[in-house]
């Protein structure tokens, strides 16, 4: 296959399942004529099976993005399969249960440390531990969730991507002399396994499906496919430190439309 990835090298991490976003972008990368390795943490044999379903099987590199050890030993990994990568897609967060669902105030430090560890700080550790691989720059494409206003029941997680925003932006200003470009996309809802670990996120989905102009589907991860895979590609030389809305027009709008 061949299209406007044609030759490049991706590290994809975030897939646990079909519906992992960071699935949509490997399968659609792959399409456009991709090289894909994907990165898994905690399920491997899962992450493996699901790798086969891709277009092209794809191998496997066991990750936990806060693991300094396994972050110093990526590159020599990847280089098993591939000799440098001219692409990274980071899909990596999490808060534990008591940073979501309303309880803001009283969410413990320990569980907040957790949530921005993992879900900000991992940005800039995995871009760090990709810098060898990427000796003839390349791009470093992130997934927020629009951070700029505070949401119900998200809390601290949204907390951790304001953080990512702004980590986007200084490493956009730290990488861009070695011809690194990093970008977030802000994607809308999606039914996927991480959504459903927080509570109430049925409010976000009524919401996205009434609001957005364009309309929004739960279920079609292709949309964000499609912009991750232009932000890694070529596309978009001169385009860093971004954070690119894919999300049915939501965030330009303040009030639920109304039929014309």
């Amino acid at each position: 296959m061949s299209g406007f990835l044609d030759g490049k090298r991706l590290l994809i991490t975030g897939v646990i399942t079909e519906q992992s976003l960071g699935f949509g972008v490997a399968k659609y990368a792959q399409e456009q004529g991709a090289e894909v390795i994907l990165t898994g943490f905690g399920r491997m044999s899962l992450v493996e099976r699901i790798a086969k379903k891709l277009p092209t099987p794809a191998p496997v590199i066991e990750l936990d993005a806060t693991d300094p050890e396994q972050l110093a030993g990526l590159e020599a990994k990847v280089r098993e399969h591939v000799d440098g990568i001219d692409g990274v897609l980071h899909a990596i967060a999490y808060a534990p249960p008591s940073a979501l669902g309303g309880n803001f105030l009283n969410t413990p430090w320990e569980d907040v440390a957790t949530a921005l560890q993992v879900s900000t700080f991992s940005y800039k550790a995995l871009a760090t531990a990709c810098l060898p691989l990427m000796g003839n720059g390349g791009s470093i494409v992130g997934l927020t969730f629009d951070a700029s206003q505070a949401w119900p029941v998200y809390d601290w997680m949204g907390v951790a991507k304001a953080g990512l925003e702004s980590a986007n932006r200084y490493l956009a200003r730290d990488l861009g002399p070695k011809g690194i470009r990093v970008n977030l996309v802000s994607a809308g809802p999606q039914r996927t396994m991480a959504a459903k670990s927080i509570p109430g996120f049925e409010a976000f989905e009524e919401a996205w499906t009434k609001r957005a102009p364009l309309g929004w589907s739960l279920t079609d991860s292709e949309p964000v496919a499609k912009a991750c895979a232009a932000l890694l590609s070529d596309l978009f030389p001169a385009t860093s430190g971004e954070i690119l809305h894919v999300d049915g027009g939501f965030h330009a709008v303040g009030v639920e439309r109304t039929e014309q």
